[in-house]
C-alpha cells in the first residue's frame, strides 16, 4: 500500500514535469528527473540503477540547456539586441496567462517590442525618414529569430523529456 503512494508520486511527477516543458512557469524536466529518481528509488535502484539515473540526469541538464540557447542562438543570429531578448521572455512570461495562443505567439510580440524600443533609443531616435521602417524590419526579423529558436528548444526539450521517460521505462521494465 506505501508502495503504491510512492508510484503515485512519481508518475505525478513526472507528467507535472510533461506539463512544464510546455508550460514555463514549472520546471518540466526537473520534475521528470525527481519523479525518475522516486521511482528508481522504490526498489533500491535495483531495476533503474544509479548509472541510468545519472544518465537520464545529464539528459535533463541537456533540456534545460537547450531551452535557452536556442532562443539565445535565435536572436543572436538575427542580430538581436539585450532588449530584444528580453521582450521575448517578458512575451513568454505573459503568453502563459493568455493561453496555448499567447504561450505561442507573444515571446514573437516581446522580442519585436523589444527590438523596436532599443532601435528607437539607438542613435537618438529616429532623426532620419524612413528610419522607422528599418527599425519595424530588423524587429520583425529578430522577433521571428527568436520565436523560431523557442520553438526548435522547446520541441528538443520535448523530445528529450520523453526520452528520459523512455530510458526509465525501459530500464525499469526490461
Amino acid at each position: 500500500m506505501v508502495e503504491t503512494g510512492w508510484w503515485l508520486l512519481a508518475i505525478s511527477l513526472m507528467a507535472a514535469g510533461v506539463a512544464g516543458v510546455i508550460l514555463p512557469v514549472l520546471p518540466g524536466t526537473i520534475l521528470v528527473l525527481a519523479g525518475v529518481l522516486v521511482g528508481a528509488w522504490i526498489d533500491g535502484f535495483a531495476k533503474v540503477s544509479g548509472w541510468t539515473v545519472g544518465f537520464i540526469a545529464v539528459l535533463a541538464l541537456l533540456a534545460w540547456a537547450t531551452d535557452y540557447a536556442a532562443a539565445l542562438l535565435g536572436a543572436k543570429k538575427a542580430g538581436a539586441s539585450p532588449a530584444a531578448v528580453i521582450g521575448a521572455a517578458l512575451g513568454t512570461v505573459l503568453g502563459i496567462f493568455m493561453g496555448f495562443v499567447g504561450l505561442l505567439f507573444m515571446p514573437l510580440a516581446g522580442a519585436m517590442a523589444g527590438e523596436y524600443w532599443h532601435q528607437a533609443r539607438r542613435d537618438g531616435g529616429f532623426a532620419r525618414p524612413g528610419d522607422h521602417l528599418l527599425a519595424s524590419r530588423q524587429a520583425a526579423r529578430v522577433g521571428i529569430a527568436t520565436w523560431l529558436g523557442q520553438l526548435v528548444g522547446t520541441v528538443v526539450k520535448v523530445v528529450l523529456t520523453f526520452l528520459m521517460i523512455g530510458v526509465f521505462a525501459v530500464a525499469y521494465f526490461v
